[in-house]
């Protein structure tokens, strides 16, 4: 049993977040030359991403949702 609801957008938006972070500190230990704006991109392009997945995510379990409770609510009435 899961202790809670997996949230697929927010997990993208930390593997993005968490790949920046790497970025920089890749840069500030010497080992390659980053430039100040090259991150953007990817920041903005996983946070793009994650919203777009969590909305697809809300909107798979609404309608996984309703259609579960009209499946209770037709056996309901048919006894």
């Amino acid at each position: 049993m899961l202790r809670h609801e997996f949230r697929p957008g927010k997990l993208l938006a930390g593997l993005f977040l968490t790949l920046a972070g790497i970025i920089y500190a890749g840069d500030a230990g010497g080992a390659w030359e980053t430039p100040w704006f090259a991150v953007i991109p990817i920041v903005t392009g996983g946070l793009c991403l994650a919203a777009a997945t969590g909305l697809a995510t809300r909107a798979f379990r609404r309608r996984r949702a309703g259609a579960g409770a009209s499946a209770m609510g037709e056996s309901e009435g048919v006894g």
